[in-house]
């Protein structure tokens, strides 16, 4: 008779981690953010509102932490911008796919009903510099120091007034709902923030 195998509490655990946070992405994006409960977030993930409390503080925790997983790759590290060694190509590769999440309710759900959480919440807000805002920001860094040392950019170059100028008026856009987010608005901010900080 085969020896019998205690359950693996780690695997259920994960199991029950990655039920949770698609089922608050799900719920946010149909029902939006102030009907969502913890209580449809455990209903939808099925488990107790127990173990959502045991990890999370509170919905907009979910919430965050179900973002969060879409930044990470595969193996969980942070995403890295490409770095083909042609700054605008890859530059317009990346505002093409933020501008395309922007549109998509898949996502614009989450990040909206997030940024709108933030506003009321310091400790969340915190969560999201350290966690979010402040690592992305460093990898978009990472690959302009490249393009500075390639002779792409301006040596004296301010990085951050650089991702000002390219991210700000798409952000703009999207949170006004004041214009399209597609290809050719992201293709215009990257060649124009190129002709003001480009060698």
């Amino acid at each position: 008779m085969a020896p019998h195998s205690a359950p693996d509490s780690s695997r259920r655990s994960e199991r029950s981690r990655v039920a949770i946070l698609t089922a608050a992405r799900e719920l946010v994006t149909e029902l939006g953010y102030t009907r969502l409960t913890i209580e449809a977030i455990a209903a939808r993930a099925g488990v107790g509102k127990q173990t959502i409390y045991r990890w999370w503080p509170s919905k907009g925790a979910v919430v965050f932490d179900s973002i969060l997983t879409l930044s990470e790759g595969p193996d969980g590290e942070g995403v890295e911008l490409p770095d083909t060694g042609d700054l605008e190509a890859d530059l317009k590769t990346v505002l093409r796919a933020t501008a395309a999440e922007f549109a998509d309710p898949a996502f614009e759900a989450p990040i909206r009903a997030l940024n709108t959480e933030i506003i009321n919440d310091p400790a969340l807000a915190e969560t999201y510099r350290e966690k979010l805002e402040r690592p992305m920001t460093e990898a978009k860094k990472r690959r302009l120091r490249s393009a500075k040392r390639a002779g792409q950019l301006a040596a004296d170059a301010d990085l951050d007034l650089v991702l000002d100028l390219l991210y700000a008026p798409l952000t703009q856009r999207w949170l006004l709902r004041s214009g399209p987010l597609d290809e050719a608005f992201a293709d215009a901010l990257v060649e124009a923030t190129l002709r003001a900080f480009g060698r």
